[in-house]
């Protein structure tokens, strides 16, 4: 049989002779001849070129693995870092109308890191308890602290409540809007069926934290019990995603048994000083002994350093001792801000002490039930 040159045009098609021989040899056009390097990763196709068939018209392939990718928006856009957030570098950015972008500082990341944190999706409603077996810790102003960090950072409702039955100070770390108490809510509790008909009796502050105050009488706010605080928080639970409830002192009185057999969590306060780490441990010892166990494994303590502290005091040794006993443990430093135990506003803090508070809600954030699908 005579043999038949193979010639291709410079478009890589079959001329003459050549086409006429494969087509009797093989019935139509040899696969073999089809897939030679040469005519099929010829310059001018792509890598991994199947043909104008129906397989290779709609399909790209990634090297020799042949796998197939989608043209997702991801793969063709170039990733756009986003802009500085503050400081000199959004200055530059906005100057520059956005040409030059270096990006946040390592402290910002850390920061927005935290915000993400604090802002982590939450289905239902988070009860926090903050608590100290001991006065005078600043246990009060940390319980408003958290939560206007919690308001002021998530989209949804926080409210911190008053359940101190010794005429609790709550109320005096959020500007007053209304006289009405926590003992007034009682009396509604079975008609209230709207977010507004709650917020008639909470005060707001400027981050959005509101607050129902305890009774400034002692013989009603003695009144306060178990009972009472799980009708309160039947109404609270229903219209806001965290409740924070600053506890009082006395672990055996009936409104603190309601407060922990609902919390989801506890934080609590501890002083910098030796007798303050002692009243905290003996605290997690209480809790530990009646049942608590799970609630003090998953417990943020906070350090709070109400005071200037002593140069002898090892705060880090408080820090270890609770960090084997608790989940997290934080030091909120010294502010002359929330030593002034007034009206508790984060934007005059300084910036250590807001990173702190981040901190210690992030901390608290970490311990939301896991959403599932």
């Amino acid at each position: 049989m005579a043999q038949h040159p193979c010639r291709v045009d410079q478009r890589g098609r079959f001329r003459g002779d050549a086409v006429q021989s494969v087509h009797h040899q093989h019935g139509g056009v040899g696969p073999a001849l089809l897939r030679r390097p040469e005519l099929t990763n010829r310059p001018g196709l792509p890598r991994g070129w199947s043909g104008p068939g129906r397989a290779g018209r709609n399909r790209v392939t990634d090297g020799p693995t042949g796998l197939s990718h989608e043209l997702t928006t991801s793969r063709l856009l170039r990733p756009v870092a986003p802009p500085p957030t503050a400081g000199w570098r959004r200055t530059v950015y906005d100057a520059t109308g956005g040409r030059v972008n270096v990006g946040n500082s390592a402290r910002e990341q850390r920061r927005l890191a935290l915000e993400r944190q604090v802002n982590s999706t939450l289905r239902g409603c988070h009860r926090v308890a903050v608590l100290s077996l001991k006065g005078g810790v600043g246990k009060t102003t940390v319980a408003a602290a958290l939560g206007s960090t919690f308001a002021s950072v998530r989209g949804d409702r926080v409210i911190a409540v008053d359940a101190n039955p010794d005429s609790g100070t709550l109320s005096t770390r959020v500007p007053v809007e209304t006289d009405r108490t926590v003992r007034d809510l009682l009396q509604y509790t079975h008609s209230i069926e709207t977010y507004s008909g709650v917020r008639a009796f909470t005060s707001q502050n400027s981050h959005r934290l509101e607050v129902l105050a305890s009774s400034t009488d002692p013989t009603l706010s003695e009144a306060f019990d178990a009972r009472d605080y799980e009708s309160v928080l039947s109404v609270l639970e229903r219209f806001y995603n965290i409740v924070v409830t600053d506890c009082g002192t006395g672990l055996l009185h009936s409104a603190m048994r309601g407060v922990l057999h609902h919390a989801d969590s506890i934080v609590l306060v501890a002083s910098g000083s030796v007798d303050g780490a002692r009243s905290a441990s003996a605290t997690l010892d209480w809790l530990d002994a009646h049942g608590y166990g799970p609630l003090v494994e998953q417990a943020v303590t906070v350090v709070d350093m109400a005071r200037p502290g002593s140069k002898t005091v090892d705060v880090s040794s408080i820090v270890d001792h609770f960090g084997q006993r608790c989940r997290a443990v934080r030091v909120l430093p010294f502010d002359t801000h929330l030593a002034e135990g007034s009206v508790v506003d984060l934007d005059v803090l300084a910036p250590a002490t807001r990173v702190a508070l981040l901190e210690t809600a992030a901390a608290v954030a970490a311990g939301f039930p896991a959403i599932t699908h």
